[in-house]
């Protein structure tokens, strides 16, 4: 009767802690701070970051061709998707805030929106296909800086029916993960600051409903960062860019699209800029001060690593290749 207690324990500890992943370093040999992250599949990533740089992997990661975008030498990109090896659309953070595309990998770049208004401020870009996505960025006159595309970011169009935003509400450009467009019409993006909360849409950006969260608020260093919806769980990560070693209200999730909000059990460990889905049950969150994972799509968190000075982790979208990346260069495959 041993023996079949035994596998049983082996068993339910291998569905509970499920594959131990492991951070490997790529050497860059750069020094740019990446926020921008966009894995297509298990062969081809691009990175953005700092010093104008960009950068792109065509075998999964293991070596990295960077570039700088010609003419524009000192922006931050922080906002980018790639859609193949050839394709892709970064848009920095700062005023003002441009949207470039190449279509030739990186030789040639077009700039295809310039906002000069002193507000402007890029936050994150996502696509629900080849042609159809969004941008988004802080208030500009209390509304939320959004524009769409339907031909794959060669034209851009100002969403009218933006939200507004309440006073000290904006958004942070920390990893690019602040706006998700999944489904075929639905897109959800987080706010920060002195009100934090998430903003949905399933008409692609026509109509907008609220959702209030419990996560720290109420100065302009705090809030959601991050967030995912996996399955029927949907996650939040934030805290206080300040206080990296905060603990409390910075981890939340929910059962029921935001109606109510639960504590895990065992929470990250601190102020994280990103969270992204892995599988269906597994979870990885990163940030400054280290990395966590959770086996249980949220539930339970544990130390998955400490290394130093990360900023954004993605799986890619078709496929099973995850990336990290950070400042001075750095860039980790989780295996």
């Amino acid at each position: 009767m041993k023996y079949p207690l035994l596998l049983f324990l082996f068993l339910t500890a291998s569905v509970l802690f499920g594959q131990e992943y492991k951070f490997k370093k790529i050497e860059t040999k750069n020094t740019s701070t990446f926020r921008g992250l966009s894995v297509v599949d298990n062969k081809i990533a691009w990175l953005s970051g700092t010093q104008s740089r960009v950068g792109r992997s065509t075998d999964g990661g293991q070596t990295w061709e960077f570039i700088q975008v010609a003419r524009f030498d000192n922006l931050d990109f922080r906002s980018l998707y790639a859609f193949d090896d050839q394709r892709a659309i970064v848009a920095n953070a700062g005023s003002p805030a441009h949207i470039f595309l190449t279509t030739n990998a990186g030789k040639n770049w077009k700039e295809v929106y310039t906002n000069t208004h002193k507000d402007a401020f890029f936050d994150g870009i996502d696509f629900w296909n080849d042609k159809e996505g969004m941008v988004y960025g802080d208030p500009i006159d209390g509304k939320m800086l959004l524009l769409s595309t339907i031909d794959g970011g060669l034209t851009w169009q100002e969403v009218t029916t933006s939200p507004q935003l309440a006073k000290g509400e904006a958004s942070f450009a920390a990893s690019g993960t602040g706006i998700r467009c999944t489904n075929k019409n639905d897109v959800m993006i987080c706010t920060g600051g002195v009100v934090s909360r998430l903003w949905s849409s399933s008409d692609k950006g026509e109509n907008w409903t609220s959702i209030s969260t419990p996560i720290v608020q109420g100065e302009s260093t705090t809030g959601i960062f991050s967030f995912v919806y996996n399955i029927n769980s949907l996650i939040i990560v934030g805290g206080d860019f300040q206080k990296e070693a905060l603990n409390t209200n910075h981890n939340f999730y929910s059962l029921d699209g935001g109606m109510k909000w639960l504590t895990p059990t065992a929470p990250i460990r601190g102020y994280r800029e990103c969270v992204e889905s892995i599988t269906k049950k597994i979870l990885i969150a990163t940030g400054p001060s280290g990395s966590d994972i959770s086996y249980d799509n949220g539930i339970n968190w544990k130390t998955l690593s400490d290394e130093k000075g990360l900023h954004v982790i993605r799986k890619a979208r078709k496929g099973t290749l995850v990336i990290a990346a950070g400042s001075k260069g750095q860039v980790f495959l989780i295996l």
